[in-house]
């Protein structure tokens, strides 16, 4: 880690970027870290802040040479259900905006990028149970073939131009800092603000349907660790399978039970179940444990008391 790096986060006011720009601003200090995204949002008023439309190349490497960036977490991107109302739209913001940020690495301007892919890149024919790193992958949304394409370019980028591109697939991401952003998991944050509201909640997905998740501080503490690694660790340039926990919308009101006795679930499963269905119910994240040390904190029951403390505060 050298105290020079400069470091853009381009989509920062989404779910991950609002909780990975105070991180990163602990680790390298308020300066060294641009926050950015589409429009002003209130992180303009926490730190350096610029307005970036990634898919505009000429906009982007003004402000990169500007601030002299040599990092880029590039989140910016159409999420799940939100690609599938807009799904050119969602292939063009996914895909362009990354050859944007790769075109950087590969003319030498920016040294680091990481880029999040997702569990949405396997699909309904990948085994669902401990889904491994290399298996079948035929992603049924837009969002999940955006994320397969990226990886295949990520890891060719790496290979033809030596560009140290890093990724990890992320699960569903649990937070309670900003608002979710359109995703198919999102429900596990919902659920909470509504427990805490009116005691009760109606689910967008069926009672039993498991899905990988992750607590938000697991996930930025792994999006920093995989940053931070010699390049040498790093052996997978697509993206590295992330685990933390899996749990159904049931498993999840029962938890929530132990701290609001009456809450109350209903199920009401829309198009996002079908998205839902496609997708594995536990990952197997065995090469991130070996190749740069990934283990989680939290489980269901430590993310479920930390998420109510801090809502009710």
């Amino acid at each position: 880690m050298r105290t020079s790096d400069k470091i853009l986060v381009i989509g920062s006011s989404g779910q991950i970027g609002t909780e990975l720009v105070q991180n990163l601003r602990e680790i390298y200090g308020i300066d060294s870290v641009i926050a950015s995204d589409v429009k002003v949002t209130e992180q303009a008023k926490e730190g350096p802040f610029e307005v970036i439309d990634v898919m505009n190349p000429q906009g982007l490497l003004e402000i990169v040479k500007r601030h002299q960036i040599n990092q880029v977490y590039l989140l910016a991107a159409l999420l799940s259900a939100t690609a599938e109302k807009m799904p050119k739209f969602g292939w063009d913001l996914n895909m362009q905006g990354l050859f944007n940020v790769l075109d950087l690495a590969k003319e030498k301007i920016i040294e680091k990028i990481y880029w999040p892919s997702s569990i949405a890149v396997f699909g309904p024919n990948t085994p669902k149970e401990n889904t491994p790193q290399y298996t079948i992958m035929e992603p049924s949304t837009v969002y999940g073939i955006s994320k397969q394409a990226g990886e295949r370019w990520c890891e060719y980028y790496f290979n033809k131009y030596n560009v140290d591109v890093r990724s990890l697939r992320y699960p569903g991401l649990i937070g309670w800092k900003s608002a979710p952003g359109g995703g198919t998991t999102d429900y596990a944050v919902h659920i909470f603000h509504e427990a805490l509201k009116s005691a009760s909640y109606e689910c967008f997905l069926s009672e039993n349907t498991t899905l990988p998740m992750m607590y938000m501080p697991d996930a930025i503490k792994a999006t920093i660790r995989i940053m931070q690694a010699d390049s040498d660790k790093i052996k997978i340039r697509s993206s590295y399978n992330l685990s933390g926990f899996s749990f159904s919308p049931k498993d999840i009101a029962q938890e929530i039970k132990k701290y609001i006795p009456d809450f109350t679930i209903s199920f009401k499963p829309d198009s996002r179940q079908q998205i839902a269905d496609s997708w594995p119910k536990s990952i197997d994240s065995i090469e991130a444990n070996k190749d740069w040390g990934w283990k989680p904190e939290f489980d269901l029951a430590a993310m479920t008391a930390d998420m109510i403390k801090n809502l009710k505060k």
